[in-house]
């Protein structure tokens, strides 16, 4: 983590626009402009991929950036959810069991931080960010090429470990931590 706490860096404008795109596609979503939605999502896809890897690379990790990012990446896959719900359901909705084991999983996670800390701490452990790689390529595959049952499965189960292993972290921690590699690193640096 970096010392400094600069606000305007490169990696924060990103979130921010994450999350200042959220009322407009929301508005497409209530227009029902498939096309529009799946574009302005996939930007948002991107954005989260540049903000983290250039965050890391430059060394522009911020605790205010972690939550603005855990906040942009909350609204962008509530927002895809949404958009699967109107214009792909038909095509998932034979495999409703899983999803929503996930999505319960999803929320109890965020559940458990907001009860605990208060507020979002932006773990962001390895397995969340494998995780959120799956999930963004198979939105972008399902709205460019349609339905893959496989990658679906893959990133919901990567999902859900992802969603009981922050869990585990938040339940373990005193105290918040942003950024961390995973359960095994946070187990290993426990004292005693």
């Amino acid at each position: 983590m970096a010392t400094t706490e600069r606000f305007w860096t490169i990696p924060n404008i990103l979130s921010l626009y994450r999350i200042l795109i959220f009322p407009f596609i929301l508005y497409l979503l209530v227009i029902k402009n498939e096309s529009l939605v799946s574009l302005f999502i996939t930007i948002s896809l991107i954005t989260d991929i540049l903000d983290g890897l250039i965050a890391r690379v430059f060394k522009m990790q911020t605790r205010i950036g972690a939550k603005l990012d855990s906040l942009a990446d909350t609204g962008t896959y509530i927002l895809a959810f949404i958009a699967i719900y109107l214009f792909r359901w038909n095509e998932i909705k034979n495999e409703w069991v899983i999803l929503f084991v996930f999505f319960v999983i999803w929320v109890l996670s965020y559940a458990v931080v907001l009860i605990k800390f208060k507020g979002l701490i932006g773990l962001h452990t390895y397995l969340s960010k494998i995780t959120g790689y799956l999930q963004g390529a198979f939105i972008v595959l399902l709205f460019l090429f349609g339905y893959n049952v496989w990658l679906f499965y893959l990133c919901l189960c990567a999902g859900i470990l992802a969603c009981v292993e922050e869990i585990i972290i938040i339940m373990v921690i005193r105290q918040p931590i942003s950024n961390v590699k995973g359960l095994y690193w946070i187990m290993k640096n426990k004292p005693g």
